[in-house]
């Protein structure tokens, strides 16, 4: 039974019919959390007592930074499945999960120079956590990239793949970057393992900030993979049944 549920996850037209599902859902999910932990973490949370307001960028960066870490996982393992197993899907998703995850990657460099600018003085520091983000920031592109400079589709499936499952080696050392070398950053302010340091009515807009981006992130996942599934499956007989479908409701509403 998993096993037939597995193989079922692979198909791009299992994934593309049932995911229209998802959205009905995961769009206003998406909308409720996002504007819940904004509104109550940029409007209503405290002041906070050395930084001021300036510290509640914090609920547009942090997030940011976690998802975009969490996206790299989501891509070299799809990127892996892909690889090891030969299934279409996966690699359809690792391509698809680049660019939100560039995009990801890049707000959290750009909140994160202004949020440093009153804190440390300056927009940028070479400080360890801030060049291994840029790193992030470079995979994301150089997948990005790769998967459109080769002529054929599975080598640049392949070398997309292998790049991701590489990279993900400087995942865990932006992680431990703030305890490995000195560092501007301060340590987590959120900790699984022990007590975190940061206010009940700062962290419950943080959390649900959090969870709004790792529905975004779902979301564009989705929405990019089902673009993907369209263009490479588009000699395939259910999806030429399928667009003409789309073709003849635009024509009739332009007429």
């Amino acid at each position: 039974m998993a096993w037939q549920w597995f193989h079922r996850l692979g198909s791009p037209r299992w994934f593309y019919e049932k995911s229209n599902r998802w959205l009905t859902w995961l769009i206003p999910l998406t909308l409720v959390l996002l504007a819940t932990g904004f509104i109550w973490g940029l409007a209503f949370a405290p002041i906070d007592a050395k930084q001021g307001n300036s510290y509640r960028i914090i609920f547009i960066h942090m997030p940011a930074a976690v998802v975009a870490l969490a996206g790299y996982y989501v891509m070299a393992i799809a990127g892996g499945i892909g690889l090891i197993w030969r299934m279409k899907l996966p690699l359809m998703m690792m391509k698809s999960a680049a660019p939100v995850g560039a995009v990801l990657t890049a707000l959290t460099l750009i909140t994160g120079s202004l949020w440093g600018h009153p804190t440390w003085g300056t927009f940028w520091e070479w400080d360890a956590r801030n060049i291994f983000m840029l790193i992030l920031l470079f995979l994301y592109l150089g997948i990005v990239l790769l998967g459109s400079v080769y002529p054929s589709r599975d080598a640049a499936d392949k070398a997309c793949a292998l790049l991701a499952l590489v990279g993900t080696v400087n995942v865990p050392i932006i992680y431990k970057s703030v305890d490995w070398w000195y560092s501007l950053h301060q340590p987590a302010s959120i900790k699984f393992t022990g007590e975190s340091s940061i206010y009940s009515s700062m962290l419950y807009p943080l959390l649900i900030s959090v969870l709004g981006y790792y529905c975004l992130f779902s979301l564009a996942l989705i929405l990019y993979t089902r673009h993907e599934i369209l263009v490479r499956e588009a000699r395939t007989k259910w999806v030429k049944d399928l667009l003409p479908l789309h073709s003849k409701g635009g024509r009739s509403a332009s007429l």
